[in-house]
């Protein structure tokens, strides 16, 4: 098995993320952690093999935690099951090429975004506790462009998806875990009002899901 540990401050990411990894019948999840802080000391007791690291996190951000965690600076020695330092995945919706190069120095052994499917996120893990290097292809393409000394070209298309204030509102409160009545409740809307906002964020966005509407609105900059 191998034992995974996620780190991730959005509470419905962080559940997307852990149910797509324990649909895998050779994944454990063994903790959550919600900053860098957290998943230091987590990763102590938790002992995982991998651990799927967000970047932008309130505190302690992925990288520093990336950095602390590969030098040994982990609560208590922070080995994996297996006696050793854990290795660390980011996945995040970040393509900077600034956090790209900042996660890969501090010693980050993959680099995934929260866009790829789940198939290329489970094999990714599987590649990266094997002892492999894993990038996305559009990672891998910025870094080459870079070395090259070209243009990566744009960040994102975050200005062709306009979601109105009603809309935004009512996905930061879908990103903070609240579940549809919830978000009626607090809004003194109704839930047939919150699903409809939600299917026109779903349908501006392109995703069909939740998660994955949370997960793109990051990656656009919308959140």
């Amino acid at each position: 098995m191998i034992r995974v540990m996620v780190v991730d401050d959005h509470p419905i990411v962080r559940a997307g993320i852990v149910g797509l990894l324990e649909t895998e019948p050779d994944f454990e999840v063994v903790g959550e952690a919600v900053s860098g802080e957290e998943a230091l000391a987590l990763a102590a007791s938790a002992a995982p093999d991998v651990v799927l690291m967000d970047l932008r996190m309130p505190g302690m951000g992925g990288v520093e935690a990336t950095r602390q965690m590969l030098a040994g600076a982990v609560t208590g020695g922070g080995s994996t099951s297996n006696g050793s330092t854990p290795r660390v995945l980011v996945f995040t919706t970040y393509e900077d090429d600034d956090q790209i190069l900042a996660a890969i120095e501090a010693g980050a052994h993959g680099y995934l975004v929260k866009a790829a499917p789940a198939e290329e996120l489970a094999a990714g893990v599987r590649a990266v506790a094997a002892g492999q290097t894993v990038l996305a292809p559009s990672i891998a393409a910025q870094l080459v462009r870079r070395a090259q000394g070209g243009d990566a070209g744009p960040k994102n298309s975050g200005d062709t998806v306009s979601l109105t204030p009603r809309e935004s509102e009512i996905l930061a409160l879908v990103a903070d875990g609240l579940s549809n009545p919830a978000i009626a409740t607090k809004l003194f809307i109704g839930e047939s009002t919150v699903k409809t906002h939600l299917l026109h964020v779903f349908e501006k966005l392109g995703v069909s899901d939740r998660t994955r509407a949370v997960t793109r609105a990051m990656e656009l900059g919308l959140l």
